[in-house]
């Protein structure tokens, strides 16, 4: 019997484009990670939703604006597109750490507002939350879906914090894709 396919949220920085202490600023500054396209391109074609889920408090900070933003949206879409697959939707917080918003995570927001586009509950849809620091995993958590720790960006050093609830660790996205496609397929 085949398992419901479950709804794929993804960190941005450092799980699917280099992330950089500096913040990724422009267009050429947001560079896709090795067999990143190609992961969610794949996980698209085999019939799984992708949802982008993102922090970026570099527009509250002024390193960038919701144009240049969206451009880099853009570039990965359409490079998405271009391996046959497609992103099924993108939220981002432009807050900054102190703003006390909703969205931004480690409080989950953005994954409520995804819920709401597609009217389901996550704690009752399987879903699975994809990320390279502690606050993804948390953000996941909380929305009941499936924590998963990639060890690109900040993943490494994640880690090794002291996480009291279970998540997976995969080397890097195109690793979690190769298994989730094997699970569900």
């Amino acid at each position: 019997m085949l398992q419901t396919k479950p709804i794929i949220l993804l960190d941005r920085d450092g799980v699917i484009n280099q992330d950089s202490d500096a913040y990724v600023k422009s267009v050429d500054e947001w560079i896709p990670l090795p067999g990143s396209i190609k992961s969610i391109a794949a996980l698209s074609k085999a019939g799984f939703q992708v949802f982008v889920v993102t922090n970026q408090s570099g527009i509250a900070r002024g390193y960038y604006d919701e144009a240049t933003l969206n451009a880099m949206h853009d570039k990965m879409k359409a490079l998405v597109a271009k391996e046959g697959g497609s992103i099924a939707g993108i939220e981002y917080c432009p807050h900054g750490p102190d703003d006390n918003c909703s969205c931004r995570k480690p409080k989950s927001g953005m994954i409520e507002a995804i819920e709401t586009q597609l009217g389901l509950s996550f704690e009752t849809m399987p879903a699975i939350m994809v990320g390279d620091s502690l606050r993804d995993l948390q953000a996941g958590k909380a929305r009941g879906c499936s924590p998963v720790l990639v060890l690109t960006g900040n993943g490494r050093e994640t880690q090794y914090k002291a996480i009291d609830f279970h998540f997976e660790i995969y080397t890097d996205l195109a690793a979690f894709t190769i298994s989730t496609l094997h699970k569900y397929l």
